[in-house]
């Protein structure tokens, strides 16, 4: 008696498991049609271009340095950062980036000799643009 319970249970489950199995098979076109899959893109990384309007000035003469942040919110803050010795000093010099992504903002250096310079945006940094005080 205990074979033909185990028998019975077994055809039992084996029927709601086609049975079910159907209906999934019959139900799974419609979902492909109703559900789209959603594509998870990875933000661009934000980006700054730099260039100084001179290589060289008289100590305190102004000039500017103007670029595009690609990847940066329109009025996000850019900020010029000196090289001092071996860390990058920012200097009280910023700018909004335009909507478009331009901005130029004016500098002026007092420390003599070849200047190191590039624009920050958070951890966001230009390349390196040389200006030489004379």
């Amino acid at each position: 008696m205990n074979r033909a319970l185990r028998y019975a249970t077994v055809g039992a489950i084996a029927v709601s498991l086609l049975a079910g199995g159907s209906a999934a098979a019959f139900a799974a076109p419609q979902d492909l049609h109703a559900a789209k899959p959603v594509v998870a893109t990875a933000p661009a990384a934000a980006s700054l271009t730099a260039k100084a309007s001179v290589n060289s000035v008289k100590a305190w003469q102004e000039f500017r340095i103007s670029g595009a942040a690609k990847g940066l919110q329109a009025g996000t803050k850019v900020t010029v950062q000196q090289k001092q010795g071996t860390k990058w000093v920012s200097l009280p010099a910023q700018t909004p980036v335009a909507k478009s992504g331009a901005y130029s903002v004016r500098v002026k250096l007092g420390i003599k000799g070849a200047n190191q310079l590039r624009m920050a945006a958070g951890r966001t940094v230009s390349p390196v643009v040389s200006v030489t005080v004379r």
